[in-house]
């Protein structure tokens, strides 16, 4: 009775009411509007209208308005006042109205609107319904837009419908659970019985969204991952290692390879079939969970390899759909610990992805072998010619992939090989290649270069190709190599000189390396028939007229920067030394500087005149040839470090890093502009900064007071001079090109500087460690955590940190640099740390020693760098939680 009187009342409300605008009739008048002002106009004139049924109690149009409004949401118009209607639609007994209700409740409605906690109860009576239609519509809502709240609340109802008889609830309901499980991690104990259960579902559906379930929660909670493993270890230790046929349910592992089988070896299906391969997406998901699963579990891994080894064998690779799968597997195989062949065989199918035509299973290639080459080097390199020539590919990415992979490649056996073709990429690469490419080609010939004359002979060509997109590294690091290979400088200086004749206003690096090399060494250059080739012809002879023309161009072209003009300057000055005749003209083209609009330029004029005047009898001392630049390598872990040194005068230009006795350098502006932070005190990243001291027996000379007078440098007493000690080994420089303070054309004497020396780092022995040493978290963002530990020292106001990088990813973390910058009312030492690279589940540690003589509140700001996956990640961080009692 009560049915037939509301369709009676329907009807009466239809003949009162005008029949409303038909959804269809509403999209043909919006695409027929020729402007967004009538598209508009015909917007607002419907809106209005809607709003007016709206305020009616029974509207039998409710439904047609709700789903008009809907269309006009999806154009981007307000559409939030029909909330409330979609709210009356979901109460509604009908299906077609229930439908249109939960449709607009997940389109209009989200958490953050106090309005979706309304339809709860609605909710909760619709997952009780005997309609299996209307239970999926209340799980698809509940999984769109539940907030942590209706979470909890409904939990046990999605719980409950996991474990229904019908496939379409158990499907939709498995969805639902994954939702809640990210919303609201604490759940995921509720799930755990009945996810167990839809592994053994015949149907894919079903099977797919528990595979899709239980990987989140391996994913997000470990006690969840160790629960799976633990019930496969209890059956391995049965005896049942290779024998899967009796195994229940509960064993994960022989479940997942149990289904995987199936799919590879079952016939044709047309309901799970895409492109000849049988449920893609299935196979997809159970070898990501198996990846999981066989993480880090030898167990796991072995009862895994038999089949990943079938996939990756008998998947047709003609079609895309075979490709994805091929992928998936190959990650498999190299997260888990497989077999060496298996690792092998992972790494020809990426070599095969190489050859294909689609660039984006290239980049893929690229990518994964990029994260892998570290686990087997040798199976990656018998696929280097295809790499190599992925650097000729037209996609820019693919290049880039290709290059980082190239460098990976590099060894002490095919160095020769791999130099000349990255030498070719880096003459026809685009300008945003050259300067990683150039500083990368540095640093891979530094380390496995055969000889010195063939490591000069590409420091030179990278000078040449790279040109003006060459970074500060490589200007220094050629410098360094060319002063300490004393046998090859003549040769050197011939090379360069070749390369200055030509115009180099687009190769400043080159220019100025050339200049400095000449400026040292010209005598060689000049007086001596230096050979760069086996032909008679290649011998070069330069008159002193011929090289003052040439630096007379260079000194006065508008094209040439200021840092290449203060080298080409100081190498003239040093030339007045070298010279048996023409200094006069030397010493009228220094002059010209003392009047030059650069102050840089006109200071350096001024001094430089200064020497072939009223301090000429300085002149041969102090311009006379600087000693050989050594490289002290030693080994710290896996770390290796270089220090520079060289000898001026009996005065130690770069203190030796085994100094008992360092000291800081107050001035810190340079990483004060890094930090961009407030001025800090006292900084020491990597780069140790020595006390330097003259040689027992070695006195002070006259000559030396009467040289930092002319400096204009004021050292009094016995203050200790600090000089900065470069790190050329990790290339911690500016990476801003031509940093004039990268490398300082006067050498030693343009860094001196007055500083108060810390007590030795050798006290750091005598810290003593209380049982309540506090462990602040100072970083923790990307995979990556920074602890630190809070130690006391025997030294007054002193405190020792000892910091703890953890890499909490799956991934390879390197060229690690953890850098510090505190007020300058404290004093920071740092010792150098463990290791550049942190493996999966790894660490590296490093100590650190503030002194707080004010014992004010210590604010630290940090700097942290590594490379990860491909990527080089950089990020800052301020940490003021320090506890203000560890000073006393």
């Amino acid at each position: 009775m009560a049915a037939i009187k509301q369709v009676f009342n329907e009807a009466v409300e239809r003949v009162r009411m005008p029949t409303p605008m038909r959804l269809r009739d509403l999209i043909r008048q919006i695409r027929a509007a020729r402007t967004a002002t009538e598209e508009r106009e015909v917007i607002n004139k419907e809106c209005a209208y809607i709003r007016s049924t709206f305020r009616e109690e029974d509207s039998a149009w409710r439904c047609r308005n709700v789903a008009k409004l809907l269309y006009i949401h999806m154009l981007g118009y307000p559409a939030h006042f029909g909330q409330l209607e979609c709210l009356k639609l979901i109460a509604s007994p009908r299906f077609t109205d229930k439908r249109i209700g939960y449709l607009g409740a997940m389109l209009l409605l989200d958490e953050r609107q106090d309005v979706h906690l309304l339809i709860t109860n609605c909710l909760k009576n619709d997952l009780n319904s005997s309609t299996q239609f209307v239970v999926g519509l209340a799980l698809c809502t509940l999984g769109a837009i539940a907030s942590p709240e209706m979470s909890r609340d409904l939990a046990a109802e999605v719980e409950r419908l996991m474990k229904s008889p019908n496939a379409y609830i158990r499907k939709k309901a498995a969805l639902c659970a994954y939702r809640i499980v990210l919303k609201v991690p604490e759940l995921m104990e509720i799930f755990l019985p009945a996810t167990r259960s839809l592994l053994s579902e015949k149907n894919h559906g079903v099977l797919i969204t528990g595979v899709t379930l239980i990987t989140e929660m391996c994913e997000h909670s470990p006690d969840t991952l160790q629960h799976f493993k633990k019930n496969f270890s209890v059956v391995l230790g049965k005896g049942k290692k290779s024998s899967f046929k009796d195994c229940s349910q509960e064993e994960i592992v022989p479940n997942l390879v149990r289904i995987l089988k199936n799919l590879i070896l079952a016939g044709y299906s047309p309901e799970h079939d895409v492109s000849g391969v049988s449920d893609p997406f299935l196979q997809v998901k159970i070898l990501r969970l198996l990846r999981i699963l066989g993480r880090n579990d030898a167990e796991a891994s072995e009862a895994m390899n038999d089949i990943l080894a079938q996939v990756a064998t008998n998947t047709e690779t003609s079609k895309n759909v075979g490709n994805t799968i091929l992928y998936e597997t190959v990650l498999s195989i190299m997260d888990i610990k497989s077999e060496s062949g298996l690792r092998v065989l992972a790494v020809n199918i990426l070599g095969r992805f190489l050859l294909n035509n689609d660039k984006n299973i290239r980049y893929v290639a690229l990518n994964t072998l990029l994260k892998t080459v570290h686990l087997d080097t040798s199976a990656v390199q018998r696929h280097r010619t295809t790499i190599l020539e992925c650097l000729k590919d037209p996609d820019v990415s693919i290049r880039r992939r290709a290059l980082e992979l190239s460098f990976a490649l590099i060894n002490s056996n095919n160095v020769r090989t791999m130099m000349k073709e990255l030498l070719l990429f880096l003459e026809r690469s685009d300008p945003e290649f050259k300067a990683q490419c150039s500083s990368s080609i540095v640093l891979a010939a530094e380390r496995y270069a055969p000889n010195k004359r063939w490591h000069l002979d590409t420091l030179l060509r990278v000078l040449i190709a790279a040109g003006n997109y060459v970074r500060d590294d490589v200007v220094s690091c050629t410098i360094q190599l060319v002063s300490d290979s004393v046998d090859q400088q003549g040769y050197v200086s011939a090379q360069l000189w070749r390369a200055l004749e030509q115009d180099t206003s687009d190769r400043q690096p080159l220019t100025q390396v050339a200049t400095w090399c000449i400026g040292e060494y010209g005598d060689a250059l000049l007086y001596s028939d230096v050979s760069v080739g086996d032909d008679p012809s290649d011998i070069v002879r330069v008159s002193e007229d011929e090289l003052l023309d040439v630096y007379q161009r260079l000194l006065w072209s508008p094209q040439n920067t200021i840092v290449t003009k203060q080298y080409t300057l100081l190498s003239l000055t040093k030339l007045s030394t070298r010279f048996r005749s023409n200094v006069e003209r030397i010493r009228q083209m220094v002059q010209q500087f003392g009047s030059h609009l650069h102050i840089e330029l006109q200071q350096r004029g001024v001094e430089f005149t200064q020497l072939f005047n009223s301090h000429a009898h300085l002149r041969p001392a102090l311009l006379e040839r600087m000693p050989p630049m050594e490289v002290v390598r030693r080994d710290n872990g896996s770390q290796q470090q270089q220090v520079q040194h060289s000898t001026v005068n009996g005065v130690l230009d770069i203190a030796d890093v085994n100094s008992e006795e360092p000291a800081v350098n107050s001035d810190s502006n340079a990483l004060l502009v890094l930090l961009g932070g407030s001025e800090p005190s006292i900084v020491d990243t990597e780069t140790e900064q020595q006390t330097a001291k003259p040689p027992a027996g070695v006195p002070a000379t006259t000559d030396n007071q009467d040289l930092l007078d002319l400096l204009g440098l004021d050292i009094g007493g016995s203050a200790p001079v600090a000089v900065n000690n470069m790190n050329m080994n990790n290339n911690v420089h500016s990476t801003n090109n031509n940093n004039p303070l990268l490398l300082d054309p006067l050498g030693s004497l343009g860094s001196l500087s007055t500083s108060t020396p810390l007590p030795p780092l050798s006290g750091l022995s005598s810290i003593t460690p209380s049982l309540d040493s506090p462990s602040l978290v100072a970083y923790e963002k990307n995979g990556l955590r920074i602890m630190f530990t809070l130690e006391r020292s025997d030294a007054p106001s002193t405190i020792c940190i000892a910091m703890a990088a953890y890499n909490e990813t799956a991934t390879l973390m390197s060229d690690f640099l953890f850098q510090v910058a505190v007020p300058k009312t404290f004093q920071l030492q740092m010792m150098s740390p463990s290791g550049t690279t942190i493996p999966p589940a790894g660490s590296v540690t490093q100590q650190l020693r503030i002194q707080n003589p004010s014992k004010g509140a210590l604010r630290m700001r940090m700097r942290i760098s590594y490379s990860s996956g491909g990527a080089t990640i950089q990020d800052q961080a301020e940490m003021n939680n320090f506890p203000s009692e560890g000073w006393q």
